[in-house]
């Protein structure tokens, strides 16, 4: 199973991609968080295969949450990091990049293919 956490400051938002996740094959939906500290408070206790972060948050940043989870593997793991955000220009992809991000999705545009890559990540994880 390949377990997947939401990083995601939207109530709506939060129920709809958890929803979505719990119905594919192969993830495991493993909780949320819509704050930074939050976030990676749970992490460190319960490693995820795959985090999805949004950008804005209330209270920190996801660009905060990718920094984390670059620099402290020991703590957090090595899970793929996808962004998922309303702000989803050039600039801001590069800054995500720096910081290790794997995948990148606008919020308006992409959720079906985040779906995808999620599916894809768990199908993978299954035949390794």
């Amino acid at each position: 199973m390949l377990k997947v956490f939401l990083i995601e400051d939207s109530p709506l938002l939060q129920e709809l991609l958890a929803g979505m996740l719990c119905e594919l094959d192969g993830v495991e939906f493993c909780g949320c968080a819509d704050g930074e500290a939050e976030a990676l408070r749970q992490l460190a206790q319960n490693q995820a295969d795959l985090v999805i972060i949004d950008i804005e948050l209330k209270q920190g940043s996801g660009v905060g949450v990718l920094d984390a989870l670059q620099t402290d593997s020991g703590l957090y793991g090595k899970p793929r990091k996808v962004v998922l955000t309303n702000y989803a220009n050039g600039s801001m992809r590069q800054r995500c990049e720096r910081f290790g991000m794997d995948a990148f999705f606008d919020k308006s545009l992409h959720i079906n293919q985040l779906i995808d890559y999620v599916v894809d990540a768990a199908h993978k994880k299954s035949v390794a």
